[in-house]
């Protein structure tokens, strides 16, 4: 594991967002620039920072027009490499957001692969050999180019898919992925990769990083010997640099050459149902109204989570870092479902657990989720991408703009929490996050990979329903419900709380927590 990720706390910046400095209305690059001393006094040392490169963006930037420019409304690939000068000053490292399975309709690889005459880049997006034929089961357009032939997408229409090959081939069109097509795509990532590397980048969060063969195995072999070509290239010329896959596979990524894989939201899974309590229009279940485990009154058990992410931690945590996030873009925020006592405890819980913690801008104030129109394809995530709300007054201190002419509106409620507010009130969310991080900090217990045991997680009996765990020699324990919890855990005499959320004693070998509290022994 590289050395910097041990103490790395990650905070996730949708740069259209966060701090607009021209008066356009969106955020950019020097936004972040201004507010690096702002993440630095937060606790975070590290950043991943939503796409920006060159982009219609017909999907907020995960349609990447040029890998190798940044987006004019967030600046200049002069002000990427100050932001990493910046940054690297104050002890902070970046990543990038990486698109390897798809370019916009508009990237020229693209549009030299639309046509007729065979060429350098024919090979390199996946399209059958006839204007008819369909796309062997996946979504296909047709019509649109000079050559003869439908292209694969991705996803939307905007996003043609990259050729890296075929796991199982069906139709004469489909390629193995050793093809030199597809070993061509390959390179030409990897040249994307060291352009960015060279200019001061400390390595990329992959999009989709399990989607690039098609027809792949079930383990998804010929993806993850794709992705251990490319980490053996990092390995070799960039040694300090990560990879961090949204995959949620860690058993595929991380013994494939990724640093760290997200544990993300799918419907049931553990990590929704720690914080995500969704309405019917965002959760395909709305009998799980407030049955999250951090819901004061859900009664459910910790051991949702744990059958979900513990055996995938036991399987790789030699191999690297299984990490879980406040939120992300594409994710409802937390505080849709959950009061802000609830958020200090499912923080205090991410913030203490194994793996390197990712904070979602605006989670650290309860920033809140807004039921909004769909903008650039965010559709139902569109209310997770407002703008960050610094202080009171016009547009809550993101911009200058026009309220009119912002990317999207901000927060219009009167009580709309803010940084400023929030960091003058010693109770405010925001001081409990500044403060669990700066503890996380000055304890190497609390570093990303250190030795990690469940020490007492009892199935729900009605408020029951406590969690306590080993993290190298700290004890650390949670009781969301709105009782009081004594847990036998077997304490050592002197032990101690040494932070508290709440109220937290120590009775001979036991811990009693107070309702809604949150403990760190030693």
């Amino acid at each position: 594991m590289k050395a910097w990720l041990k103490d790395a706390v990650f905070y996730e910046i949708y740069p259209q967002s966060f701090y607009d400095t021209n008066g356009d209305g969106i955020g950019d690059l020097p936004g972040i620039i201004a507010k690096l001393d702002y993440i630095k006094e937060l606790g975070c040392n590290a950043l991943w920072i939503n796409p920006c490169f060159d982009s219609p963006f017909k999907d907020a930037g995960y349609d990447v027009r040029d890998y190798k420019k940044i987006a004019p409304r967030y600046g200049t690939n002069e002000d990427a490499e100050a932001l990493f000068r910046a940054a690297h000053a104050k002890g902070i490292h970046v990543l990038l957001d990486l698109v390897p399975g798809h370019t916009s309709e508009e990237h020229p690889w693209f549009l030299a692969s639309s046509k007729a005459e065979k060429n350098e880049y024919s090979g390199r997006y996946i399209w059958t050999n006839h204007c008819f034929a369909s796309g062997d089961g996946m979504p296909f357009i047709g019509g649109e180019s000079e050559r003869s032939g439908t292209y694969i997408l991705n996803f939307f229409k905007c996003q043609p898919a990259l050729n890296y090959g075929y796991g199982k081939i069906h139709e004469s069109w489909q390629q193995p992925t050793d093809a030199p097509d597809c070993k061509a795509t390959v390179e030409a990532m990897k040249d994307v990769m060291r352009f960015w590397l060279d200019r001061g980048c400390d390595g990329f969060r992959v999009d989709m990083a399990s989607s690039l063969v098609k027809n792949d195995t079930h383990h998804k072999k010929y993806t993850c010997a794709i992705w251990r070509d490319i980490a053996a290239m990092l390995h070799e010329e960039y040694p300090e640099a990560v990879l961090v896959s949204e995959w949620n596979g860690p058993r595929m990524a991380l013994k494939n050459g990724f640093d760290m894989d997200f544990m993300l939201n799918q419907d049931g899974n553990g990590y929704d149902w720690l914080m995500r309590a969704y309405d019917g229009g965002m959760d395909s279940n709305p009998h799980n109204i407030g049955k999250a485990y951090f819901c004061k009154d859900s009664g459910t058990g910790i051991d949702k989570f744990l059958d979900d992410w513990l055996p995938s931690y036991k399987a790789t945590h030699k191999d690297g870092l299984y990490c879980l996030i406040t939120c992300n873009h594409d994710t409802v925020r937390p505080s849709a479902g959950l009061t802000t006592e609830e958020l200090r405890l499912a923080y205090a819980m991410i913030f203490t657990m194994p793996g390197a913690p990712f904070l979602y801008y605006g989670d650290e104030i309860g920033m809140r989720y807004q039921k909004l129109p769909t903008k650039e394809g965010g559709y139902f995530r569109t209310g997770s991408r407002t703008p960050m709300q610094w202080a009171p007054g016009k547009n809550l201190g993101f911009s200058d703009a026009a309220p009119e002419a912002l990317y999207l509106p901000v927060d219009p409620a009167a009580d709309a929490p803010t940084v400023a507010a929030q960091q003058t009130d010693p109770h405010s969310l925001w001081h409990t996050v500044q403060e669990l991080l700066a503890f996380r900090h000055g304890h190497r217990d609390l570093d990303s990979d250190a030795p990690f045991k469940v020490l007492f997680a009892p199935k729900a009996k009605g408020e029951y329903r406590p969690f306590a765990w080993r993290c190298g020699a700290l004890i650390c324990a949670v009781n969301p419900a709105g009782a009081a919890a004594e847990l036998p855990l077997k304490l050592e005499e002197g032990t101690r709380p040494l932070f508290v959320i709440g109220n937290a004693e120590v009775r001979g070998e036991t811990l009693l927590l107070g309702a809604q509290s949150f403990a760190i022994l030693g």
